[in-house]
């Protein structure tokens, strides 16, 4: 595979991130407009966020790895497949690339550029939701990586597509898409202050998940010291 510097990345990372919170907003904005039917609105809400996720994976994967979520990033950096550095950078790439995709989308369906969301997502059941979207996000992104990596870009934008129903938060999972959600006053908003809370949900979620994929993966493992803890088969 072809190494990309690291200044392609960087825009590889904001231009995926960019392009998903235009369709998650800009696809909110269009629902709202064009029923009064919350669950009609939502799913016309996750079907362009599975199917957009899809496709970024798949043009961008190859440049940059298609991160465009700052848990990712860490999480590859503490499994040391990413360099502190680096890391950083995709982490300021995704949040800045994230506020351009809520100002394209508000631009597009003439709404002033940057708004306060007033949408109140708080409380012990919504963090337990983000706990849960994330750590499954994690999950399948490693899993899928291990044994289906020609799929992972249909595994996520599946997985996503589930989770925005079985999850109470419909399913953030993502604190750049957070932040550039709580600049909007849309259907897809979440309350600036309730950003923490969210945040942190999902950073904890992102590290039981790496916990749980590094121990059932064996990624530590070798043969020779699995044969001495664990019986093989």
């Amino acid at each position: 595979m072809t190494s990309f510097p690291l200044s392609r990345r960087l825009v590889s990372e904001a231009l995926g991130t960019a392009v998903l919170v235009a369709t998650v907003v800009g696809s909110g904005i269009m629902a709202d407009r064009l029923t009064t039917d919350t669950a009609l609105a939502l799913l016309a809400n996750t079907l362009p966020a599975g199917a957009i996720l899809v496709v970024l994976i798949s043009v961008l994967g190859p440049i940059s790895g298609a991160h465009f979520n700052p848990v990712v990033s860490l999480v590859f950096t503490l499994r040391r497949e990413l360099a502190a550095m680096p890391a950083l950078g995709y982490v300021v790439a995704q949040i800045l690339g994230g506020i351009a995709g809520t100002i394209l989308a508000h631009s597009m369906f003439e709404l002033p550029l940057l708004q306060a969301s007033t949408t109140i997502r708080s409380g012990g059941a919504q963090w337990l939701a983000e706990v849960t979207a994330t750590f499954g996000l994690i999950f399948v992104i490693f899993s899928g990586l291990r044994f289906r990596a020609d799929a992972v870009a249909w595994l996520v934008g599946l997985y996503i597509t589930a989770a925005y129903w079985f999850t109470a938060s419909t399913s953030f999972a993502n604190p750049a898409v957070a932040i550039a959600r709580s600049l909007t006053n849309t259907f897809a908003g979440i309350r600036p202050i309730d950003l923490p809370g969210f945040i942190i949900a999902e950073i904890l979620g992102a590290l039981l998940a790496a916990l749980l994929t590094s121990w059932l993966l064996m990624d530590v493992r070798i043969p020779r010291t699995l044969a001495e803890t664990e019986p093989t088969p």
